[in-house]
């Protein structure tokens, strides 16, 4: 205690106690405040103005999540209990009175339980039992007042309270936030769901808020799932009943990956559309994407439309149609806007923007006000997609990859802030379990914009793992999205992350069957593992390089077999096995908790660059693969100085010597002077599955790269040698260079010669000018992989 009063010994006594005044004012005066309303045994009151289903659902969901948290349920009542038993209270905010005894008073029709979803929370305490009113605008509001109690309640065995008095209400700032939950082969989660999975599922979701679920009815070309429990044309009418159960709009993604201009197809489709209309106990919204899939020109695209249209409202008259502009070019994307201010089709309700859209801005511009406008989030992927990780370490790159358990909540946070108010609201693309606090994000903050990213992650925690660690655990998945920024082997934090998740873990072994303590446990574990491989394998790599450099004619074959011997011993000496275990087994009971397919040889994803992050979890983060490869090359050369050149050239690779310098353009640990970050700056290229045997730096690129360079000798000569493949239209300050080397050939190498007037300041700066490669496949665009400047 002493310690700590000497700590603010420099305070004056003045100030001290005024301090200690304030707070036990404060404090005081919270006690007042936050008295908690007991809730066990409370009886549940619904009021008949409620319309079905949602009468009945909102009662069961209460009843149902209280119960599996304390042991007991409530019972519903229509009469008004004895006193002293507390009760929660469901009404529209149209009632003016339950059972006879009269509503909290009714306020203008301008606050939030009034407006479309809205509703307000009022709690009664008096000696005559705690009330918990639930005041809601509509169905909906009903559902997520219910929610937002849920979030907030303190429940555990035999204790349910809330812990502070409530009088507030709230109404969504984005009309539209839903999630698309595909029921196909390529999903890494949901092909292998029941039906109950499903539904509690979308539960959970509008407990946070979601009013919408998407889904994909139809497999056209895609082989049935091994892990389907149904079929998929009986899921996706279940999925429908299921919206119709919680009032959520239902919409189906469906493209058309055929011609359009082949009548006998059309045909088939436009009936194939009507057959689920009509067996589709809820439809709401039909998004057909204009690319990605999908090669029709929108001539044809707009007509066949408005012929599903004509057969969806037979069977669902309020439904309408969106399109996105995918993939559409210039051109095309003239003709839709042109089409729609001459035809003014009343079938189209809005417009999607998703990955290879227009900018969203400028959609919202052109768009007349009539239309509405929908984000298509990629909230699923870390690389290869719309909203990659920045300045994500190779390690995560090639290990975790595109598809792995991806906490995000602050970079979608600012995301969502940046896209949202040109739209009028979202429906993510996901593809599994694995961006679960992803989808719990976008719906709160589409709900309530100024939220606070850590309450929502502490409510988040709060419900599906208790309030005792709520905020622990809010901390936790922060720690995670941290680790993947900057360098791993020099991020300390992912130890830390990895002490404080493996801590969480042995305090709380009942939440061991949970799958999402199950996925946060993963990526704790796997990042940790990542990092020290990483840290080790490099070093191997070092001691490897150290013997190639010192090899000479009569050593040339030894130095190769000592410093192969080197790198392998990150598979004959494996580090960390107690870690490497245990992710194998948090990576098998989330198979069996929740269908995670994150092993090809166990699980049979639909292929491994799907979320399988145990087919990577060892693999190498040193060269050893592509040294092995190049030593076989280098003992096929007769001439032993040709053999030591090119040992000396992978000896110095990333270490060209004093005054020299080296980048590897995507890499944040070894790319200092590389000042830019490009949507594909951490793209790897996804060769060989996932197995590429080539140079590290090689597999991931940038296509323009930017880069610095200080304190340089004006005196001496440079050399700009750069790796890639394909054209690299170098230019220094500004002045295109004509190169004296320049092979477009993977695993070559272009040279160019600095002029001496360019480093008479000491600094240069280096930029690539992108060559015109519209016509050909991204795969097969120029890439830039490592830049040396060379000091001769």
């Amino acid at each position: 205690m002493r310690s700590k009063i000497q700590s603010y010994s420099f305070l004056p006594t003045f100030k001290w106690s005024a301090i200690c005044l304030v707070l036990l004012v404060s404090g005081f005066a919270h006690a007042l405040y936050a008295q908690t309303v007991n809730l066990k045994n409370a009886v549940l009151m619904v009021s008949p103005a409620i319309p079905s289903p949602m009468k009945e659902t909102a009662a069961t969901v209460l009843s149902e999540e209280i119960a599996k948290r304390t042991g007991f349920g409530l019972k519903n009542a229509a009469v008004w209990p004895k006193a002293g038993v507390p009760t929660i209270a469901l009404v529209l905010s149209t009632d003016t009175e339950l059972f006879g005894k009269p509503a909290p008073s009714k306020r203008t029709g301008e606050n939030p339980e009034f407006k479309k979803e809205g509703y307000r929370i009022v709690t009664e305490t008096s000696e005559k039992g705690n009330i918990i009113w639930i005041i809601g605008a509509d169905s909906r509001g009903i559902l997520f007042g219910s929610g937002w109690l849920l979030r907030n309640l303190s429940m555990d065995k035999n204790i349910l309270q809330l812990d502070e008095k409530a009088d507030f209400a709230t109404s969504p700032d984005y009309p539209i936030r839903g999630h698309q939950l595909g029921y196909r082969t390529t999903a890494n989660t949901y092909d292998a769901w029941t039906t109950g999975q499903f539904d509690q599922y979308i539960r959970e979701l509008a407990i946070f808020g979601t009013n919408a679920i998407e889904g994909i009815p139809f497999q056209e070309g895609e082989a049935p799932s091994p892990h389907f429990k149904i079929p998929s044309a009986e899921m996706r009418i279940r999925m429908s009943e299921m919206c119709q159960k919680y009032d959520m709009d239902y919409w189906v993604w469906t493209p058309a990956t055929f011609n359009l201009k082949d009548e006998a197809k059309r045909k088939a489709e436009i009936e194939m559309h009507e057959e689920f209309y009509k067996r589709a106990p809820r439809l709401d919204h039909i998004f057909f994407p204009g690319g990605d899939p999908g090669e029709n020109e929108p001539s044809d695209v707009m007509p066949f439309l408005k012929e599903l249209q004509s057969r969806l409202v037979k069977y669902h008259p309020n439904a309408k149609m969106w399109i996105s502009l995918q993939g559409f070019s210039v051109e095309q994307i003239d003709y839709f806007y042109k089409y729609i201010e001459t035809e003014k089709p009343t079938w189209l309700q809005g417009v999607v923007s998703g990955p290879g859209s227009p900018p969203m801005a400028e959609t919202r511009y052109r768009l007349p006000k009539q239309y509405q406008h929908r984000e298509y989030p990629d909230i699923t992927h870390a690389i290869r997609c719309e909203f990659p990780v920045e300045k994500y370490d190779q390690a995560f790159a090639l290990t975790l990859g595109r598809e792995s358990v991806n906490p995000r909540p602050y970079a979608f946070a600012k995301i969502h802030e940046k896209y949202a108010p040109f739209t009028d609201g979202f429906m993510s693309y996901s593809d599994g379990s694995h961006d679960d606090v992803n989808k719990v994000l976008w719906s709160m903050r589409a709900w309530d914009v100024k939220k606070d990213v850590h309450q929502i992650l502490k409510e988040y925690a709060g419900f599906f793992f208790g309030k005792n660690i709520d905020n622990a655990v809010a901390s936790g998945i922060e720690a995670l999205e941290q680790n993947w920024k900057g360098s791993l082997a020099e991020n300390g934090g992912v130890e830390m992350t990895y002490q404080f998740w493996k801590n969480l873990e042995s305090t709380n072994p009942k939440l061991k069957d949970n799958w999402r303590w199950q996925m946060l446990l993963l990526r704790g574990y796997y990042d940790e593992y990542t990092r020290l491989r990483l840290i080790n394998e490099q070093e191997l790599e070092k001691q490897a390089n150290e013997i190639l450099a010192k090899a000479d004619n009569q050593t040339i074959t030894k130095s190769m077999d000592q410093a192969l011997a080197i790198v392998n011993k990150a598979d004959t000496e494996p580090i960390a096995r107690d870690i490497r275990k245990h992710i194998e087994d948090l990576s098998d009971a989330l198979y069996i908790s929740i269908g995670l397919q994150t092993s090809s040889a166990k699980h049979k994803p639909r292929n491994p660059e799907r979320g399988a992050v145990m087919d990577f979890v060892d693999y190498p983060l040193n060269n050893r693969w592509w040294l092995d490869d190049e030593f076989e090359k280098i003992k096929k050369i007769k001439e032993p100085a040709e053999q030591l050149a090119m040992l000396k050239r992978i000896a110095t690779w990333e270490n060209p010597g004093e005054g020299s310098y080296y980048d590897d353009i995507s890499s944040v640990a070894k790319g200092p002077r590389v000042k830019t970050i490009s949507d594909d700056a951490t793209d790897v290229a996804w060769w060989d599955s996932g197995k590429s045997r080539k140079r590290l730096s090689s597999q991931l690129y940038q296509r323009e790269p930017a880069l610095d360079y200080v304190n340089l000798d004006p005196g001496a000569r440079y050399i700009i040698r750069v790796a890639g493949y394909g054209e690299a239209l170098l230019r220094v300050d500004g002045q295109r260079l004509s190169p004296k080397l320049y092979n477009k050939e993977e695993n070559s190498f272009k040279e160019w010669i600095v002029p001496l007037s360019l480093t008479q300041d000491g600094k240069i700066s280096v930029t690539f000018d992108g060559p015109e490669e519209s016509d050909l496949n991204w795969r097969k665009n120029s890439k830039i992989s490592d830049v040396w400047l060379l000091k001769e």
